[in-house]
């Protein structure tokens, strides 16, 4: 079988484990706690969710070419210190806004030209600018926070329309467009050859370099407007905002069927890890309430996951 129709393959039968496996933790919680499946709990409690949510999209296409963003958590602290220094400067939601969205999209680029000239794996580009950016937002800040940003700006983070959040309408028109583009464009495909073979498809006249910098570019685009959604949510800019994201966010595609090694993965298997690690979460931490155990157990599910798509790769050989 070639990795064409092996990939579709494993794909629709990973993404059915992954489901399965929700499935399971729903039906858990709602015998343990029929009150955590509501769905005024549901909507109230994704809220969490949103910011780490778009910068999966990002990171789905990343790892799809066998690249990784080790950057986008502190980009997200850049921008929150970039969207802080421009309101306080102008009184002006919009100009930091636009603030926030350029500083993500230039770290991106920066992450993209580094890697497409130097020819450097991204794994040592965006772990160095993981640690240049967040120095760069506490240096910068000084330890300084901002606050203060009126309660119309709180809307974008807290409203809803129909009960779901304004975030929530966000993501899902970025998740079905990116979704189109993989799946129905010449250009989705060129990142899903990358990914299988770079050097072929660099034979094939594929402009792979132009390709990553602007996915890194996108990816910073995504942190920043991210941050946007986090500063509306906690009304405070910090430089120690996005801490930690990265790794849910790279969590989140893995679990959901991506392959680090390139070539495999879909928005919609991001969006079932996304959710099942979301869940599990909530889960844990409302019924056990013991943080560490939260961290234990996405840990399992990252593990099943890979033995997952190892199972799916011996049976297809057999």
């Amino acid at each position: 079988m070639n990795s064409m129709k092996f990939f579709s393959r494993f794909r629709w039968w990973h993404e059915a484990a992954i489901a399965m496996m929700l499935i399971v933790l729903v039906t858990v919680a709602g015998v343990l706690m029929p009150t955590f499946l509501k769905i005024e709990s549901q909507l109230t409690l994704s809220r969490q969710l949103w910011e780490l949510a778009i910068l999966t999209l990002g990171m789905t296409l990343i790892v799809i070419t066998g690249g990784i963003d080790l950057s986008v958590g502190s980009t997200m602290g850049l921008c929150a210190v970039m969207f802080g220094i421009s309101y306080a400067t102008t009184q002006s939601i919009a100009v930091a806004s636009i603030a926030s969205l350029m500083t993500g999209a230039a770290c991106g680029a920066m992450n993209g030209a580094l890697i497409s000239i130097l020819r450097v794996h991204p794994l040592i580009i965006t772990l160095a600018t993981f640690a240049a950016y967040r120095g760069m937002a506490e240096g910068i800040s000084q330890g300084a926070s901002y606050s203060k940003f009126g309660s119309g700006f709180a809307l974008v983070a807290r409203g809803s329309l129909w009960g779901i959040p304004y975030p929530g309408y966000v993501f899902s028109v970025l998740a079905i467009c990116l979704g189109i583009f993989l799946a129905k464009t010449p250009y989705g495909r060129y990142i899903y050859s990358i990914g299988h073979n770079e050097t072929a498809s660099r034979f094939a006249g594929v402009a792979v370099d132009r390709c990553k910098f602007w996915l890194y570019s996108l990816s910073g685009f995504l942190a920043g407007l991210s941050t946007i959604i986090y500063v509306a949510r906690f009304d405070t800019a910090r430089a120690d905002a996005g801490k930690g994201f990265e790794l849910d966010a790279i969590t989140a595609v893995v679990v959901g069927g991506a392959s680090i090694f390139g070539g495999r993965g879909s928005v919609v298997g991001t969006i079932l890890g996304l959710l099942l690690i979301h869940e599990t979460r909530l889960f844990l931490s409302r019924y056990w309430r013991i943080d560490e155990l939260r961290s234990i157990v996405i840990g399992a599910l990252l593990i099943v996951s890979v033995l997952v798509y190892r199972i799916l790769v011996r049976n297809d050989r057999e």
